[in-house]
């Protein structure tokens, strides 16, 4: 009798597990406003801030290095080239924040299906109203993963992926990226120009892929009013 009911009670119990397996997959994402979101490489939980409902995104502890795939992807963006993305956006520093912390917050685009492909522009809000000048000059910057990060955009060619635009922790900033082909345009607070301009994204013109959130080591990081427009 045993012997006979055992391949049942063998198959429920892989059933339930199955089940339950597949919750802890799906759980992995979760809807905001109109975008399915998979974190990468970051925690990822939906909080408020004065009683709006925000994505809070702290990169993942075991990460280590800079200007490496840390995002929240949107599942839904992943075949976006050319078009505007504009979020509204909040950095605050961890406690456990170290002295080279910057409230690093951003965007990423034109990521590939592994994640390890993109393009991005963050921010960094301590250097918007620091006393030093050539901190102030570092506000925006430009990277692309896998082979420019900043240091290497810095040495190779100062000045030119990186600007000054007004900006602090514990506020919200309306960020917009206009990507044109092989272009760029940072945009802050509806101002209409841009304070940064990138005419030579390294991945290519005719790149394509997903949208993230992006946040670097030390960074508590807030988002809301995410808004995606393909350019047909």
């Amino acid at each position: 009798m045993f012997s006979s009911t055992f391949p049942l009670l063998r198959g429920a119990i892989i059933g339930i597990w199955l089940l339950f397996s597949s919750d802890v997959l799906f759980a992995q994402y979760t809807h905001f406003e109109k975008y399915d979101l998979e974190p990468v490489q970051v925690n990822m939980t939906i909080t408020k801030i004065d009683g709006r409902e925000v994505v809070r995104v702290v990169r993942d502890t075991a990460t280590k290095g800079a200007d490496i795939p840390t995002f929240v992807r949107l599942k839904n963006t992943d075949n976006f080239c050319n078009g505007t993305i504009e979020v509204m956006l909040l950095s605050r520093l961890l406690p456990t924040a170290d002295a080279n912390a910057r409230g690093f917050i951003g965007l990423v685009f034109r990521i590939n299906k592994d994640n390890n492909r993109f393009e991005s522009i963050y921010l960094r809000p301590t250097n918007g109203r620091a006393e030093d000048q050539l901190r102030r000059n570092h506000s925006t910057q430009y990277f692309s993963y896998p082979d420019y990060n900043f240091d290497r955009l810095r040495k190779e060619a100062a000045g030119i992926y990186e600007s000054y635009a007004d900006m602090a922790l514990n506020e919200w900033i309306k960020m917009k990226i206009a990507v044109k082909n092989a272009q760029a345009k940072l945009y802050l607070n509806d101002n209409p120009q841009p304070v940064l301009i990138v005419n030579d994204l390294k991945l290519g013109a005719a790149n394509s892929g997903a949208v993230g959130l992006f946040l670097d080591g030390g960074t508590d990081a807030y988002f809301r009013d995410i808004k995606v427009v393909p350019e047909n």
